[in-house]
């Protein structure tokens, strides 16, 4: 982190909180949306007959960057292909941004405000595979993520003359390290574009055909503590004091694909197990235990470190190190998420759309939250189960991940239909007030 976790949670809370422009009217099962005084704007129909039109050149498309997986901060080919698809489609595009970052600018014809899609680029390393693996891979689904984001690009540059604002496109290395988002932050690319909102997706372990949405929630962060112990008796020690603090866990991380289906369960439940949580991994290594832990919300880290702090010093001559800050959750803006909720069931259809009522335990950090900590905006979860294929085919990291890629087309209908609206800006959906503005930065 760079700045305190005090000063990052403050922060968080008041973007959740902050007063973001609403998306546009739309209107019937079809979700073609209302005209206002700038004109007709773009019609979801429209949307989705493009999908429709290049969808197989994407899966291609996507068939390609998953077979030349790149480390991150190795993305030099992905970044190219991404950079000519652009180009090619007819937008502002840097490249070199933040390492291999791609940032593309798309110009509608009208006046509007200025949405940012994000996508990662970068493969799983070797090791962050589940049990091991013998190379990077795209366990992860940034493939498909990338895949997406040029899609959204390319249907909205088919239909800028309809598309209010501007859209800008953070194509992000190093996701997987959580870094990529630091340095294209760190490059300036919000102040530089005028960026009002984020958005972005991720593959996740529901059928294909839906979408989980996270307002007031998203994913938690992780923090890291190693003891040393000393003395003749050490090693025993350090194995008595692994269990110990294993044992501060609410929580159990999964061990069996029976254990992920649970845990895919009880994120859609209200006040479920998993709305608090302390999940916990400790390991003894001769006479020092290294300890990882994720926790949701934030503020029990403070809680968490008290007590392995406790426990470690309760062993004579025990040295207890905190290597770094927290990285933060990911909090995503409550009134965002469900206006996204709303819009999707609406052009989508209800059973489209689930709620989550929690954060994933197992998943590692996700460093959209950094744009989160400075701009409002949504995270959602892209189904991409195939029907009747284990739990572990579409829960990331898993060696047999193995997205349904159907889920690319429907990522690029529900994300761009999204961001047009965003873009526009000019009107809350039925039920709500009407904008009052972009969001103010703390």
């Amino acid at each position: 982190m760079d700045r305190p976790m005090g000063r990052a949670l403050a922060r968080r809370v008041l973007l959740a909180g902050a007063v973001a422009a609403g998306a546009g009217a739309v209107s019937g099962a079809t979700g073609r949306a209302v005209a206002d005084e700038r004109g007709q704007p773009i019609a979801q129909g429209a949307v989705d007959a493009e999908v429709a039109r290049r969808e197989r050149v994407l899966i291609e498309l996507r068939r390609d960057i998953h077979r030349q997986p790149e480390e991150p901060g190795r993305e030099q080919r992905t970044a190219g292909v991404v950079a000519g698809e652009l180009r090619a489609a007819g937008l502002a595009v840097t490249t070199g941004v933040g390492g291999h970052g791609v940032v593309g600018v798309l110009r509608g014809s009208r006046p509007g405000r200025t949405v940012a899609y994000r996508a990662d680029m970068d493969a799983v390393p070797a090791k962050d595979i589940v049990g091991g693996g013998p190379a990077p891979a795209h366990l992860c689904g940034h493939d498909v993520h990338t895949t997406v984001a040029i899609g959204i690009a390319q249907v909205l540059a088919r239909l800028r003359r309809h598309l209010s604002g501007t859209v800008v496109f953070f194509f992000q290395p190093a996701e997987e390290t959580l870094s990529g988002a630091r340095a294209l932050i760190e490059a300036g690319v919000l102040e530089r574009t005028c960026v009002e909102e984020i958005h972005a997706l991720h593959c996740g372990p529901f059928p294909v055909g839906r979408l989980a949405v996270t307002p007031g929630f998203g994913m938690p962060g992780q923090d890291k503590a190693e003891v040393m112990l000393s003395g003749p008796a050490a090693n025993d020690a350090a194995r008595r004091l692994a269990a110990e603090i294993g044992a501060l866990a609410t929580v159990a991380l999964p061990q069996s694909p029976a254990d992920l289906e649970r845990i895919v369960a009880d994120a859609q439940r209200p006040n479920g197990p998993l709305a608090r949580f302390v999940a916990v991994r400790a390991q003894a290594q001769e006479a020092k235990v290294t300890v990882a832990y994720r926790c949701w919300p934030q503020e029990r880290y403070t809680q968490v470190r008290q007590n392995i702090r406790r426990l470690g010093t309760s062993y004579a001559g025990a040295a207890v190190s905190f290597p770094a800050d927290p990285f933060p959750a990911m909090v995503c803006p409550e009134r965002e998420g469900r206006l996204l909720a709303q819009h999707l069931r609406r052009t989508l259809g209800r059973g489209a759309v689930t709620e989550l009522q929690a954060a994933f335990p197992p998943f590692s950090g996700e460093d959209f939250a950094l744009y989160l900590d400075r701009v409002p905006g949504t995270f959602t979860f892209l189904g991409v189960g195939a029907p009747d294929a284990p739990v572990t085919t579409s829960y990331p990291h898993y060696p047999d991940f193995r997205p349904d890629e159907r889920a690319i087309g429907l990522g690029i209908r529900a994300m761009a239909g999204w961001i047009a609206e965003r873009a526009r800006g000019t009107r809350s959906l039925p039920g709500h007030s009407a904008d009052q503005g972009p969001a103010r930065r703390p």
